[in-house]
This record gives structure tokens, C-alpha cells and sequence, in this order.
């Protein structure tokens, strides 16, 4: 396979995995792991360089849990 074959391939399943997550599915990837999303309650936080109180803004994160096979193939 050509290497710009190849990533079409990848970029295509990177954006069908993104896409999903979008609408508010879980991608499951069997023996690598599992994508998802949470959302994240606004909080209040510091700056760091003034001490100054900050609202930081309520958002949509990504989750990755890894698959059993990953996690052994590592150890």
C-alpha cells in the first residue's frame, strides 16, 4: 500500500471516529480501547501570575479508556 494511500485511510477513520463522538456516541475498537465523550461543569479557577479569580468555561472532553490487549502489550 502506498503511504499516501495509507493515509487516506487513516485520516478517514480518524474523522468517522470524530464524527461519531460528535453526536454523542462511543467508539468501541476492539483489544485497543474505547473513545468518549463527558462534559465538564464550569469551575472556578486562579491565574496563576495575578492570583486573580477566573470562571473557567463548562466544555465537551474527549475520554479514552485502553482495551486490555493495549494495556498488556505495554506492560
Amino acid at each position: 500500500m502506498s503511504k499516501s494511500a495509507a493515509e487516506q485511510v487513516v485520516n478517514s477513520v480518524f474523522s468517522a471516529i470524530a464524527e461519531a463522538m460528535k453526536s454523542g456516541d462511543k467508539v468501541a475498537l476492539a483489544g485497543f480501547g474505547t473513545f468518549s465523550t463527558a462534559d465538564r461543569a464550569a469551575r472556578e479557577g486562579r491565574n496563576p501570575q495575578s492570583g486573580e479569580t477566573i470562571t473557567i468555561p463548562a466544555k465537551k472532553v474527549v475520554k479514552f479508556k485502553a482495551g486490555s490487549k493495549l494495556t498488556n502489550s505495554v506492560k
